[in-house]
């Protein structure tokens, strides 16, 4: 019997996790993390709500629990991030890091100082092991599978973790918790920011950076529009771009084609085939491994350049200063400099790195 911390959000998935490793017979202590302090409209602090889910359900387990709070963490090691990144007009990932620097750091830090052989999450993916060394596998659900947003993690990290439910599909992780009489059963998934969860982006966004407008532009330097911020839109955009009624532009819905930073320009096209939207290469940093070290100098996998994407085809090149170059055997659309290029052999994640550029966009092959 071992003693497993297991990290609770008030969701389905963690609570199953630690419903299913109280029934392998192990000791189970819940603990919900506090790391973003706010109230609603009624001064009531939004993550109460969570707190109550998971005291009633370690109650129903039949667990001890504990809430800690990592605010000062989080605004320090994620949150500070974040806003740098749209500072610099990029589309940051903040879950990433959050995964890293606060669930399977501070957190892991705090598990192992109550005395605990592991710690447990309610995510989607599993272990494995290969030559000594842990491996970060996707999750049975391919759906659900998170392993994206876990690439971050090392061997210290991958060797105290456990993740009970990366064996089930989402389906049977609602049906076990159902049958178990949560009160959480059918709570609605958890979107958004890390610990920040769905917000209003442009009200939340301008409480903490001030809103610059400038002009829409294209690409011949036409003035078609205002927008409300660089930091509000991302490349390849299409909604929210308040561009209509142009005279003389029948060319199909405007999206986002680039930012001009010095001159606060969003710059805009038509039609989603445009070439200057679609690259083969691109440069990253910051690159981490699970193994501790890549692969090789040079090797071939595949690439995800954003949550949802389909794996991709690539070629890695491994430079110094944790910098990579990434060649796609098809092209891109709208690679996002801010965003994790995610690296894959089948079911085992290999690392990434945060893209910083694209060096061929609009180039023909």
């Amino acid at each position: 019997m071992a003693r497993i911390v297991v990290g609770m959000s008030g969701g389905v998935d963690s609570s199953v996790a630690a419903l299913l490793l109280k029934r392998a017979g192990h000791e189970v202590i819940g603990v919900f993390m506090k790391n973003w302090e706010e109230k609603d409209e009624n001064g009531v602090c939004t993550s109460e709500a969570d707190w109550a889910d998971v005291r009633a359900v370690c109650e129903t387990i039949g667990i001890p629990y504990y809430a800690v709070n990592f605010v000062r963490e989080y605004e320090g090691r994620v949150f500070s991030y974040f806003l740098d990144e749209y500072r610099r007009g990029r589309t940051p990932n903040p879950d990433v890091l959050c995964n890293r620097e606060i669930k399977f750091k501070a957190f892991l830090d705090y598990a192992m100082q109550l005395g605990a052989d592991a710690l447990a999450t309610g995510h989607f993916c599993r272990l494995g092991e290969a030559q000594g060394k842990k491996l970060l596998l996707r999750g049975a659900d391919a759906g659900k599978d998170q392993s994206y947003f876990l690439y971050m993690l090392g061997q210290r990290a991958l060797a105290k973790a456990m993740f009970p439910v990366g064996e089930l599909t989402k389906a049977q992780v609602r049906g076990i918790a159902e049958e178990a009489g949560f009160i959480n059963s059918r709570k609605k998934d958890s979107t958004g920011v890390c610990f920040i969860g769905e917000r209003r982006f442009k009200p939340f966004l301008k409480q903490f950076l001030p809103a610059q407008p400038g002009d829409i532009r294209t690409l011949q330097g036409r003035v078609v529009g205002r927008h409300d911020g660089l930091m509000y839109y991302t490349l390849g955009q299409r909604r929210g771009l308040g561009i209509g009624g142009i005279e003389g532009a029948e060319g199909g819905r405007w999206f986002v084609l680039a930012k001009d930073m010095e001159r606060n320009e969003l710059i805009v096209a038509q039609g989603d085939d445009h070439p200057l939207l679609y690259s083969k290469n691109a440069l990253g940093s910051g690159a981490t491994w699970i193994a501790g070290e890549a692969p090789a100098a040079e090797f071939d996998c595949t690439c995800k350049y954003r949550y949802r994407q389909p794996d991709q085809q690539v070629r890695v090149t491994v430079m110094d200063g944790g910098r990579v170059r990434v060649a796609a055997k098809e092209r891109q659309r709208a690679v996002t400099p801010g965003q994790s290029m995610v690296f894959y052999a089948g079911d085992v994640c290999l690392g990434g790195a945060v893209c910083d550029s694209v060096t061929d966009a609009g180039q023909a092959g």
